[in-house]
Parts: C-alpha cells; structure tokens; sequence
C-alpha cells in the first residue's frame, strides 16, 4: 500500500495517510489566547483536515492530547465533549509535557479512519 503525504514539507506532513488511517498534529495558530481559545482553533483546524482528507470527526479513533498545565484540564474536557458528535468519542490518552513553545497551551494528535465508498 503507498503512503499518501498531504503537504509534505521537510520536518513534517499535515497529514498521513495509510492503510485507510489518517494521522496527523494540530497546534494553535494563535497563542496569545487562552486555553479554551486554543483547543477551539486546534478544533476548527482538525475539521479542515479531516474534510481534506474525506473523513470527519465522527470517524477519530485516538488521540494524544498534550497540556502544559494540569489545570487547564477541566476547560478541555468541556471543549472536548462540545466538540465531538454524541457516542463518537475515540480512545484518548492526555499527557502533562513542557512544549517547545511555551504560549502554546495545548498540542493534539489525531489518528481517524477514512471514508470509504464502495
């Protein structure tokens, strides 16, 4: 099966794509804005995507949430359970990091499944 790369620069791929997976990380654009502000924009950003790519959230599978502060937890769950259609919830593993920039609040890794027609 071929690797399918969308926007493939030298350090990374916005998304990639293989045996009917898609993997891919988003970041806040805009750091200057709270935690709430960030998990939104990182929404919005997994939505374009997952559209990119033929699927949407509804078919998410995992993701790794990466936080720089435990009590920012309460804010992305509330945002989290918004954002994600009813009994669609992937498996999720949220870690505790420092991050390379240190305005960014939050970092997401997202596998999901594509839509297939048949």
């Amino acid at each position: 099966m071929n690797i399918q790369r969308i926007n493939p620069t030298p350090r990374w791929s916005d998304a990639t794509i293989y045996n009917g997976l898609i993997h891919f990380v988003e970041v806040p654009e805009d750091t200057a804005v709270d935690m709430a502000a960030q998990v939104r924009q990182i929404f919005a950003q997994a939505e374009a995507t997952l559209a990119q790519c033929q699927s949407d959230k509804s078919r998410l599978i995992s993701a790794t949430i990466y936080i720089t502060d435990i009590a920012d937890v309460p804010v992305l769950n509330r945002e989290w359970e918004a954002w994600l259609p009813a009994g669609c919830a992937p498996s999720r593993a949220c870690l505790k990091v420092e991050l390379l920039n240190p305005a960014m609040r939050v970092e997401i890794a997202f596998v999901a499944a594509e839509m297939r027609v048949l």
